[in-house]
């Protein structure tokens, strides 16, 4: 996998555009300004959450003895019930139903941007090739800034685009997020049964 298909792996499974309608309704109630402070602090904390799981995945699975095509095959069935949401949301939305108030954390860092598909996503590329970790490092940094500069843009680009086109555009994605899901359970399978003994 190369830098550039890591990045847009991890772009697709952060969801920037499939967010927006969640960003604005939950910081509606604020002023522009502190609008942006949070979204700052949330997506630096959402950044923080996945470079964690990315430099620190391969050592949580040797702890807990987990093999990596466990952690491939649960990752996929996991992304693919995060593509099956976004193809045909639930009426609560795509993460249940959301509290009032400031968001601090949930919903908007853990689980709309560091959810557990892109937890385990860096987790999967951190621990298949620890050698490479400044390569995934950058290629989240990529994906991050790219959410960064669309959900810094949402007002905008609800305006432009409109709830239906960015409904499709999510759909799309999940439809992508789906593929990719069954391409990492078969890896992890057929990884599996070739080290396994018959």
């Amino acid at each position: 996998m190369t830098i550039a298909s890591a990045a847009l792996l991890l772009f697709i499974i952060l969801d920037p555009l499939g967010n927006i309608p969640v960003f604005l309704s939950l910081l509606r109630g604020l002023p522009p300004k502190r609008q942006r402070i949070v979204l700052a602090r949330e997506l630096l904390i959402a950044l923080g959450v996945l470079m964690l799981f990315l430099w620190g995945g391969k050592y949580a699975l040797d702890l807990m003895h987990l093999r990596q095509e466990s952690v491939s095959i649960a990752g996929g069935i996991v992304l693919f019930l995060i593509g099956i949401r976004m193809i045909f949301p639930p009426p609560e939305g795509l993460m249940g139903e959301l509290p009032d108030g400031e968001p601090f954390i949930v919903p908007m860092a853990i689980p709309l941007v560091a959810g557990p598909s892109g937890m385990a996503a860096v987790m999967l590329m951190g621990s298949n090739d620890p050698s490479r970790l400044t390569d995934w490092s950058l290629a989240l940094l990529i994906a991050w800034g790219a959410t960064a500069a669309i959900l810094f843009s949402a007002t905008l680009l609800y305006k432009l685009l409109g709830r239906r086109a960015l409904i499709a555009i999510e759909r799309l994605m999940g439809m992508l997020l789906v593929a990719i899901s069954v391409q990492m359970v078969l890896d992890g399978l057929g990884t599996y049964l070739q080290i396994s003994p018959p």
